[in-house]
């Protein structure tokens, strides 16, 4: 049994929920956890879309701090990878997933918000990278991730200065994508993912292959893997259905297949 994260599911929609007080701050338990969460929602044919969320007052003030202070170079360098890859779990999950965005969401906390496809934040919460004031860098994919986000010359000012910003302004540079007030983000994340909730699991699941896979590929290696993904969809059973109901003039009833 999980004690920090625990998967929720209800309606189609698989809520991995965080709940470690005060902060939320992703320690070795909590970081396989979220690995643990991550593979239970990939399976869970009934799960169409994920929200990660942290609670009503914050999303994850970072790492833990007091768990890492006394690491050595080669403590660290044994447990990088395996929080790096944590975080990578929630990336590859192949349906929509949305964080929903309370409070914090800083360090560790900020790199989970940016492996999900989206993030909605609440007009009071403040996110950033302030791992520089530590002496470090972000190293579960903050400056991979929030660099190919926001544009490279962003991710440096946020990375190398540390400071937060606010929700308006993370709009404005496309770290979130939508703002509510903040008793309204979970419910503004179910809005959000609910439209792909009836969807063809197989071509969203494609979809998402395709942007993420394509940002690691030059552009012709990444046309090439869209066309493998785009013909790899003739064989579902929801793109038959989705052709038909179009030439019909109907609505589709897409199963999955």
């Amino acid at each position: 049994m999980s004690e920090f994260v625990r998967l929720e599911t209800k309606d189609g929609i698989g809520t991995i929920r965080l709940e470690r007080p005060p902060m939320n701050a992703l320690n070795t338990q909590v970081q396989e956890e979220l690995r643990a969460a991550a593979a239970a929602a990939t399976a869970d044919a009934g799960v169409r879309a994920v929200i990660v969320y942290g609670g009503e007052k914050v999303f994850a003030a970072g790492a833990d701090i007091k768990e890492m202070a006394d690491m050595s170079y080669v403590d660290m360098a044994e447990r990088a990878a395996d929080l790096s890859s944590a975080l990578g779990a929630i990336a590859r999950i192949p349906k929509p997933v949305v964080a929903a965005i309370t409070g914090y969401a800083l360090g560790g906390g900020c790199e989970l918000a940016l492996a999900c496809d989206w993030r909605v934040v609440a007009e009071d919460a403040k996110l950033g990278q302030p791992e520089i004031k530590l002496g470090i860098i972000p190293g579960a994919g903050g400056t991979q991730r929030l660099a190919r986000l926001v544009g490279p010359a962003r991710a440096k000012d946020l990375i190398m200065s540390g400071r937060m910003v606010d929700a308006q302004e993370a709009l404005r540079i496309g770290l979130a994508d939508r703002v509510a007030p903040a008793a309204q983000v979970y419910d503004t994340a179910v809005e959000l993912v609910t439209p792909y909730l009836t969807g063809p699991v197989q071509a969203l699941r494609a979809a998402k292959l395709a942007v993420d896979g394509g940002l690691d590929m030059d552009l012709n290696s990444g046309l090439a893997w869209e066309s493998q993904l785009f013909a790899a969809l003739f064989a579902t059973d929801d793109r038959r259905e989705g052709m038909a109901a179009f030439v019909a003039k109907r609505k589709p009833d897409f199963t999955g297949r």
